[in-house]
C-alpha cells in the first residue's frame, strides 16, 4: 500500500515512519511536513536510506500542493500528525493553529473524497477532553466524554476532530481517530517536558516547573502508540473513535524527580515558575475500547520507557544540541540541494 504520512518530521509522526518501515517493509511510505519548528529532517536521516520512502515538503493547508501530491502517489491510506501542538506557543499565537489544525485537515480529507482512499486516519489529542479533578483518581477519559478545551491548540483539534466525524457522516469518507495520552520518547522535541528537563539537567541548569508540578499526566511510551495507529488505521471500524492511554499516570513534579535520580543530578535544579493559563490538572485514559476491539495494551511500563528514553538522549546529544543551537534549521536546506528526491 502506498501510505501517506503527514507531519512525519515531528516527534510522534517521525516514530510512526519508522515503526511502519519495519513493521511493514512491503508498504511505500510517502512522509509529507511543512518543516516548520518542530518538524526536523534530520530526524528521518535513516529513513531517507530506504527505497520504500520519500520525503517531500509542503503545507497541508496547501490545496493545489496536496492534490498534485495524491496525484502522484494514489495514496491507500493517509494518517494526518500534521498539527501546531504546543499549548504555550497556541496561547501566543492562536491563528496558525486554527489553519494547520482545521482548515488543513479539510484540505486533506478534500483530496481523500477527490482520489477514493481507504481511510483516513485523524492523530488526535486526549486533550480535547478538557482535564479532571486531581482528588478523583476513578475518573478518566472515555470515548464518550464531552468535548471541553482548555487551551486554542486543544480547541483547534477538537474542531478538526468534529469534521473528521462531520466528513465521515456526510460524505461516507472512511476515516478513524485516535486521541492519546502524552508520548515520550526518542526525537521528542526540546521544549517539551521531558527532553527539556533532561537536556538541561545534563547542562546542570535551572529545570523550571510550572506551579508546584502537582499537573498529572498519562505517560505513554511513542512505541506504543505507533502500534496502537497502526492497528486501529489498517483494522479499527470506520467512523470510530479510540483512546490510547498509558495507565502511566505521574506528576510533572515526579516525572522531573525521576531524570534527576536517573541523572544523578540534585534536586535543588528544580525551580518553581508562575503557572501558564487554563493550564489543565490531570489527563487520564480508559483504552478499554481499543483494548477490547483490537486488542492493543501499553507493552512499555513508564520506569523502563524514561531509562529507555533517557539513554537515546545521552547516545544522541548531536540531534538535540543542533537543535538547541539552531544549526538543525540549516540541515533540510543542505539536503535539498544534494538531493533530488527531497
Amino acid at each position: 500500500m502506498n501510505i501517506i504520512v503527514t507531519g512525519g518530521a515531528g516527534f510522534i509522526g517521525a516514530n510512526f515512519v519508522y515503526y511502519e518501515l519495519e513493521k511493514h517493509p512491503e508498504d511505500r511510505i510517502i512522509c509529507l511536513d511543512k518543516l516548520t519548528y518542530a518538524g526536523n529532517l534530520e530526524t528521518l536521516e535513516k529513513a531517507m536510506k530506504n527505497p520504500n520512502f520519500r520525503f517531500v515538503r509542503g503545507d497541508i493547508a496547501d490545496k493545489e500542493f496536496v492534490e498534485k501530491l495524491f496525484e502522484e502517489e494514489k495514496p491507500d491510506i493517509v494518517v494526518n500528525f500534521a498539527a501546531e501542538s504546543h499549548v504555550d506557543r497556541s496561547i501566543e499565537d492562536p491563528g496558525i493553529f486554527l489553519k494547520t489544525n482545521i482548515l488543513g485537515t479539510q484540505v486533506l480529507m478534500d483530496a481523500c473524497r477527490k482520489y477514493g482512499i481507504k481511510r483516513y486516519h485523524q492523530v488526535s489529542t486526549d486533550e480535547v477532553y478538557g482535564d479532571l479533578p486531581l482528588d478523583r483518581p476513578d475518573l478518566f477519559f472515555t470515548e464518550e466524554t464531552p468535548i471541553h478545551t482548555s487551551s486554542p491548540y486543544s480547541s483547534s483539534k477538537a474542531g478538526a476532530d468534529l469534521l473528521v466525524l462531520a466528513y465521515y457522516r456526510t460524505f461516507g469518507l472512511p476515516v478513524t481517530i485516535t486521541r492519546c495520552s502524552n508520548n515520550y520518547g526518542p526525537y521528542h522535541f526540546p521544549e517539551k517536558l521531558i527532553p527539556l528537563m533532561i537536556s538541561r539537567a545534563l547542562a546542570d541548569e535551572s529545570l523550571p516547573v510550572y506551579g508546584k508540578g502537582e499537573n498529572v499526566r498519562d505517560w505513554l511510551y511513542v512505541k506504543d502508540h505507533c502500534a496502537a495507529i497502526d492497528l486501529v488505521m489498517r483494522k479499527g471500524k470506520v467512523g470510530e473513535v479510540y483512546n490510547v492511554g498509558g495507565h502511566n499516570e505521574k506528576s510533572n513534579l515526579e516525572v522531573v524527580k525521576i531524570i534527576l535520580e536517573k541523572l544523578g543530578k540534585p534536586e535543588s535544579l528544580i525551580t518553581y515558575v508562575t503557572d501558564r493559563p487554563g493550564h489543565d490538572m490531570r489527563y487520564a485514559i480508559d483504552p478499554t475500547k481499543i483494548h477490547n476491539e483490537l486488542g492493543w495494551i501499553p507493552e512499555t511500563k513508564f520506569e523502563d520507557g524514561i531509562e529507555e528514553t533517557i539513554e537515546w538522549y545521552l547516545n544522541n546529544k548531536e540531534w538535540w544540541e543542533n537543535i538547541l543551537s539552531g544549526e538543525y534549521q540549516n540541515y533540510f536546506d543542505k539536503m535539498y540541494k544534494e538531493k533530488d528526491r527531497v
